[in-house]
């Protein structure tokens, strides 16, 4: 990596999802240099995870593809992939960090071809489906992985199965001798996008996520209706494999709770309705869903999309927080609860349920490599003492795709004032 050249007048993105790319590709196209670090194998974050975005119902390739065409032909931008920024010193305009990269044993010669996946036998959890399916040890992450290039698990370098790998690569792709490595970069300003991540629904006993295997968060249902997901596109429970035509949406798991997350997410109502569409699009004929809600927050552009789904007879909305799952004899999650419209208590069985989980933002407040500040919900707040630390999307608060990419850009437009000033060029 020594041939990475970087100054005060650099603007380095950290994190790889839709918000730092936005970030890194606005300030790049405006002729600054940008480097780009994400900690996994490839760019796309969250976004790339998804089905379809709301309310248009198109998929991730929409806007990913043109993201991802952009990054390739832009001269300005540097990526690095599977590193992760440890350390920040210094002030605004003037930046030193250290950035740890952790070895892919797959160098610039792979052409994805696929045939030291084939060659490898030994399997784990496939992080990009919450781990619902299994991949090799050699793996592609995802059908839009950027760089192109496969990954060796470090899990399996050492064994007959990285031999095995290296030995089906025909065009000399797979070092296993590759290391850790640290790098040391500058950098006039710092965009932080680490995005957020679902909230852990195990910590809602109540709602037995740890214990009913029926009973899914709302990030695994998207990649469960994926046509790349774990079964296909096909809505089925994961404890029989049967079709899953009657299904609940709990919203606000984990979110407006004093004891959870205290803030709303803004994006579990949307998910929730978008979901409902897939529902009734695989089973139009039988599909039925319970939503159970304390308020729908579908507020300007969405209202039409709400409207639409409430009009859908095969939808149903119940004004209630649900007091707890059980489950009964034919593996049913069973809601019980109170129906605080009617005052009416329920206990209803269905085939699956979905926990609309919350966002918290992906970097615990405790381990950021500077101080910065952060608010009681962990999201960075737009303060002068951060400096030259700007924020972008997720990472100062719960945001959908839209409204995270609008303050990416705003981001970009803060450090690009800040590194011109460093060059003497003005704001």
């Amino acid at each position: 990596m020594s041939d990475i050249v970087a100054s005060n007048e650099t603007i380095v993105v950290v994190g790889g999802g839709i918000s730092g790319m936005t970030s890194a590709l606005e300030a790049a196209e405006c002729g600054k240099q940008v480097i780009l670090i994400e900690k996994n194998a490839s760019l796309g974050g969250r976004v790339a995870q998804l089905h379809k975005y709301f309310p248009k119902m198109c998929h991730p390739t929409c806007g990913m593809e043109i993201n991802l065409q952009r990054a390739k032909r832009n001269r300005n931008l540097r990526i690095l992939t599977m590193a992760e920024v440890t350390e920040v010193t210094g002030e605004s305009g003037d930046y030193s960090l250290k950035v740890s990269l952790k070895p892919r044993y797959v160098n610039e010669n792979c052409t994805a071809c696929g045939e030291c996946e084939k060659a490898v036998e030994a399997e784990f959890d496939d992080e990009f489906n919450y781990g619902m399916s299994k991949r090799k040890g050699a793996y592609l992450p995802h059908n839009m992985a950027y760089p192109q290039r496969f990954v060796i698990d470090a899990n399996i370098i050492g064994t007959d199965d990285a031999t095995k790998a290296k030995e089906a690569c025909k065009y000399d792709a797979i070092d296993l001798d590759m290391q850790d490595e640290v790098i040391d970069l500058k950098a006039g300003a710092i965009i932080w996008a680490t995005g957020w991540q679902p909230y852990d629904a195990n910590k809602i006993q109540p709602y037995g996520y740890d214990r009913y295997e029926n009973v899914i968060t709302n990030v695994e249902f998207e990649r469960l209706m994926d046509p790349q997901g774990p079964t296909g596109g096909k809505l089925v429970r994961p404890s029989d494999g049967k079709e899953a035509k009657n299904v609940a949406f709990i919203q606000c798991a984990g979110s407006r709770d004093r004891n959870h997350l205290r803030h709303c997410s803004r994006i579990c109502c949307m998910a929730s309705l978008k979901q409902s569409k897939y529902v009734r699009s695989a089973y139009p004929e039988d599909g039925k869903v319970s939503i159970y809600y304390i308020d729908i927050r579908a507020i300007d552009r969405f209202e039409d999309f709400y409207k639409s789904v409430q009009d859908d007879e095969g939808v149903t909305f119940i004004k209630s927080k649900v007091a707890n799952i059980i489950k009964d004899k034919d593996d049913n999650p069973v809601l019980k609860g109170v129906d605080t419209e009617g005052y009416n208590r329920y206990e209803t069985p269905y085939d699956l349920v979905v926990l609309a989980t919350g966002m918290q933002p992906s970097v615990d407040q405790n381990a950021f490599p500077i101080d910065i500040v952060i608010n009681q919900d962990g999201f960075i707040e737009p303060d002068e003492s951060n400096g030259a630390i700007f924020a972008a999307g997720s990472t100062a608060d719960a945001l959908d795709v839209n409204r995270s990419v609008q303050h990416a850009t705003a981001a970009a437009l803060r450090a690009i004032q800040v590194v011109n000033k460093a060059a003497g060029t003005g704001a």
